[in-house]
């Protein structure tokens, strides 16, 4: 099929920056790893700490819950668009990755959010053994996510994400079986933002945790053949290196760790087995530390106006061997966000000179 087979290849690529690249042919749905918002894609891919606006949906939910504290300056309400043109590298116009994100205040009872997560993996031909053409078929998959967070203390947040997740990758069946490409899933979200209170800090460092598309296996053909989701566990710190007022340097780091285990007969662990037993016990244990990926960033900043970043991302040579260097920049002007973010990698990587363009409006 024209393009198909690239696709299907694309499917297992699309998760950005950390995650581990053997990995990601263990789980289904990898669009679900795709990291939104430009400013975080600058800085490495790292964000779980770094939560302030609605994309915190995706990086840590409970980000949300530190977004409306001072009302004099805080908006209740915010949203975040983003659009990229995904794995350049294959030169296909119809390949492209959108998000959008809202979150609303609603006093006494916390913050609520929403987003959408879309990937278009474009128009394919159809055709028979023989090559000859069937007719056409659209690829594309998105999920729809509900967000709450709420305060526990004034310096800890909790947030939960509750997400539909739909896959289509084709509408027509699958050889010699009844059904075709198109499966049905859901999953959840579950993060904390902490920001410690000890003077040594000087409110300076945020701390985050976030385990993301928790949820039963997707099934395409039959329950046999369903694969586990791209389950994540996402752990990092954000710290204000420097602020006067007008000129801020702010340091950021994340661990990535894919909470997915299979067989080598194909077969995988279920959710919470694989979560919470296989990946930390099973393997040497030299083996299960190289899987965690690593991002860090630096953020320059004058007031909120201007914005400069930089980031690397490592992944050991063992599972996936890539490191990047991610720049990226952006622009505030009263209620608006302007950001962008580079990945330069390699030139036979996919990701290689990925652009994302994200606008952030407070109202």
């Amino acid at each position: 099929m024209k393009k198909f087979a690239i696709i299907l290849l694309a499917v297992l690529m699309v998760s950005m920056l950390g995650q581990d690249l053997y990995a990601q042919g263990e789980a289904a749905v990898p669009f679900l790893l795709i990291a939104p918002g430009a400013r975080n894609g600058g800085l490495g891919e790292a964000g779980v700490a770094l939560v302030n606006d609605a994309t915190a949906i995706y990086w840590n939910p409970a980000g949300l819950a530190f977004q409306y504290e001072d009302p004099a300056v805080d908006r209740p309400r915010q949203l975040s668009l983003m659009h990229s043109r995904w794995l350049p590298q294959f030169n296909f116009s119809d390949l492209f990755y959108d998000f959008a994100a809202g979150r609303y205040y609603v006093e006494g009872i916390g913050m609520f959010g929403a987003s959408i997560t879309f990937l278009n993996l474009g128009k394919n031909v159809w055709t028979d053994e023989t090559g000859a053409e069937l007719g056409t078929f659209d690829s594309f998959e998105y999920a729809i996510s509900l967000a709450y967070a709420t305060k526990l203390k004034p310096n800890l947040g909790i947030g939960v994400n509750a997400k539909i997740i739909q896959s289509n990758l084709s509408d027509v069946s699958v050889g010699s079986e009844d059904r075709d490409g198109r499966a049905t899933s859901f999953a959840v979200d579950v993060g904390v933002l902490w920001r410690p209170g000890y003077e040594i800090f000087d409110n300076r460092l945020s701390v985050g945790a976030n385990i993301s598309n928790f949820g039963p296996k997707v099934t395409y053909i039959d329950r046999a053949q369903a694969d586990p989701l791209p389950t994540n566990l996402r752990l990092g710190l954000a710290y204000k290196a420097y602020d006067d007022g007008f000129n801020k340097l702010l340091v950021v780091y994340d661990t990535n760790r894919l909470l997915v285990y299979r067989y080598a007969d194909g077969t995988s662990d279920g959710v919470f087995k694989a979560a919470f037993y296989s990946v930390w016990v099973k393997g040497s244990i030299k083996d299960r530390l190289r899987r965690f990926t690593h991002s860090v960033g630096l953020e320059y900043s004058y007031g909120s106006l201007i914005a400069l970043r930089v980031g690397y991302f490592y992944e050991d040579p063992k599972f996936g061997d890539r490191k990047f260097i991610t720049f990226g920049g952006g622009i505030g002007f009263n209620l608006f966000n302007i950001d962008f973010s580079y990945i330069s990698a390699a030139k036979d990587h996919p990701l290689a000179e990925t652009m994302r363009f994200s606008l952030g409006i407070k109202f």
